[in-house]
């Protein structure tokens, strides 16, 4: 896990053959601003010769809260540390417990059908109606047939709603379940498992854990782990949950200032950010971020991750009973 104290940016630009080639790369360190700007530095130089070899080179990287693939660390203000578990303030404010053992897995109830499938509908419709338009060369028929279908798909998404509803009459009982039986095929497991505003999360307590070995591969697929949230795990090396509130969720009419929320500021933007911050601690008291349900499997307990409950459980507010955001 590394979520740097400094952080600094090259850019280089070379000429040749009446070309010009640009790069931009990211330096970080714990150490010291100089030792992050030498790594950029280094980082840019060898992007461009990479470049100037004709090799296919991002020229830009993504200033992102969290780089992923391509390697950048998580990019987020270092709010405050205990022992090796770090809180960071994300790109929407609300502040985020790192870890590098200490195991949680965020569950996501699905909801409702997926999103994509409707987009795909849509398309498929539209393109449909445009077809017909022009075969019968008559704008007015495309927009009737258009209006027509998009309808009959609204009618359907509200029934396909309806029945999943039905079915699945409390969606968080599926989250359970599967916590259940991962509990009863790893009898020596022990899950704390949380209620959150969109599914459940598990804390593991009896074992650390590397977020990219094999143990955690297994635990990621048996729970159905929310996927961006495994690949975060995997890229960045690092476990991680959402401590206190999301701002929409807790009345903040604002998005984080200043716009957009990333990981340093200039020196200059400061005093906008503190005055944020200050209103959105001060909502932020009235909600819990995760609700204790309950204990499954062993009662075996890492004192390390002991450690790290304590924290997670005083920062949410896990069992004090307030409304979940």
């Amino acid at each position: 896990m590394i979520i740097p104290h400094y952080w600094a940016e090259c850019r280089l630009q070379r000429k040749e053959a009446r070309r010009q080639f640009t790069v931009r790369r990211f330096g970080w360190s714990d150490v010291s601003q100089q030792e992050a700007q030498s790594m950029a530095d280094a980082r840019a130089a060898e992007a461009l010769q990479s470049l100037l070899r004709g090799e296919k080179v991002v020229r830009r990287e993504a200033r992102e809260s969290y780089g992923g693939a391509d390697g950048t660390p998580i990019r987020e203000e270092i709010v405050t540390e205990e022992g090796d578990a770090i809180i960071t303030r994300n790109s929407y404010g609300s502040l985020c417990l790192n870890t590098p053992d200490v195991m949680f897995v965020d569950m996501d109830v699905d909801h409702s059908p997926r999103f994509r499938t409707s987009c795909i509908s849509v398309m498929l419709i539209l393109v449909i109606s445009l077809a017909v338009g022009v075969w019968k060369r008559d704008p007015a028929i495309f927009l009737l047939v258009s209006l027509g279908a998009l309808l009959v798909l609204h009618l359907a998404l509200n029934i396909m709603n309806a029945v999943h509803r039905r079915v699945s009459a409390n969606p968080w009982d599926s989250c359970r379940q599967l916590a259940a039986a991962f509990s009863q095929k790893h009898p020596h497991w022990h899950l704390r498992l949380y209620r959150t505003p969109a599914g459940f999360r598990i804390l593991v307590m009896h074992a650390l854990f590397d977020p990219t070995g094999e143990e955690a591969a297994i635990a990621f697929e048996e729970l159905s782990a929310d996927p961006v949230y495994v690949q975060m795990c995997n890229n960045q090396r690092c476990f991680r949950a959402r401590v206190s509130p999301k701002p929409w969720r807790a009345g903040m009419a604002r998005h984080m200032r200043p716009r957009p929320g990333v990981w340093p500021l200039k020196p200059e933007q400061l005093e906008v950010r503190q005055q944020w911050v200050k209103e959105y601690e001060s909502k932020a008291t009235a909600f819990a971020s995760c609700a204790f349900v309950e204990s499954l499997g062993s009662t075996a307990i890492h004192p390390k991750a002991e450690a790290v409950r304590s924290l997670h459980d005083r920062l949410c507010q896990a069992e004090s009973g307030l409304p979940l955001a």
